[in-house]
């Protein structure tokens, strides 16, 4: 049977929640019509209706498919709507599209997560999805930077997610920081270095802003990381979400049909990849 859907419609879906994170920041839980199977590091297109769309990774669960979390930065014209909605207010999704992060080959590996201010979103994601079978990974490390105290994203759920197992471990940095904070203030990337990483059973993932991806990458590789070893969540401008409008290209790649999860091996080469 031919399937003549348009591609380009959305589920209409409602917002059932609001968290603020910070300032500039909020968690959205959305109910759609239908469930939405999705997988951790895959987007969807959210939709203010009659307006425009922006492209979001889920920050939920992947086993729950009929209530989705998507965190998102007051940035633009849609995200500055999305920010101005309640409760009760109406969107669209359609999705999800793009690649996940491969987690059943990461079984018995050393899982090396490193975010940076709203890009531990995706990242949410992904802890939950290790955390659904925290045994399958020999250890669960995040570390994490945000710009100040201020500006940590999920900072009571960060809390739990240190107790989660004996297996995990995180770490929080801030670039600058005041009387109230007690942890440690420097560049996420002065706290990589006491990891205690067997390289050749390790995988890295890296998601935040563009700066902040290109210099970890570089801290990794500087650690011991092979380019193939490091994952990256490249959420270039998936207007479409369909490979169609060519605005996500990376070189001979669409991050939204073969991303946005690559691996460094693939992208090294190709100019300006952290634009």
């Amino acid at each position: 049977m031919i399937d003549c859907r348009n591609p380009y419609s959305f589920i209409e879906s409602e917002i059932l929640n609001i968290t603020t994170e910070t300032s500039n920041i909020k968690t959205f839980t959305l109910k759609p019509r239908e469930a939405i199977p999705f997988k951790a590091g895959q987007f969807m297109e959210v939709s203010v209706p009659g307006v425009g769309e922006a492209p979001f990774t889920p920050s939920s669960n992947h086993k729950i498919a009929d209530e989705l979390d998507f965190t998102i930065m007051n940035a633009g014209r849609v995200t500055k709507l999305l920010h101005e909605m309640e409760k009760g207010s109406p969107v669209g999704l359609r999705g999800p599209y793009g690649t996940a992060y491969p987690i059943t080959e990461w079984k018995s590996k050393e899982v090396f997560i490193v975010g940076g201010g709203v890009g531990l979103a995706p990242l949410r994601a992904l802890l939950y999805a290790l955390f659904n079978n925290v045994g399958d990974y020999k250890k669960i490390v995040l570390k994490y930077g945000a710009r100040t105290s201020k500006d940590i994203v999920y900072i009571n759920e960060i809390e739990t997610w240190k107790r989660r197992a004996a297996n995990v471990d995180v770490g929080i940095t801030v670039d600058v920081g005041d009387e109230s904070w007690k942890g440690n203030v420097g560049l996420v990337t002065t706290v990589l270095k006491d990891s205690g990483i067997d390289m050749d059973n390790a995988v890295s993932i890296v998601c935040g802003p563009p700066i902040m991806m290109k210099f970890v990458t570089f801290k990794l590789l500087d650690l011991g990381f092979k380019d193939n070893q490091i994952y990256l969540s490249m959420e270039k401008n998936m207007s479409c979400g369909l490979g169609k409008c060519g605005h996500c290209r990376i070189g001979p790649f669409y991050a939204c049909k073969d991303g946005p999860v690559f691996t460094y091996d693939k992208l090294k080469d190709l100019p300006n990849i952290w634009d």
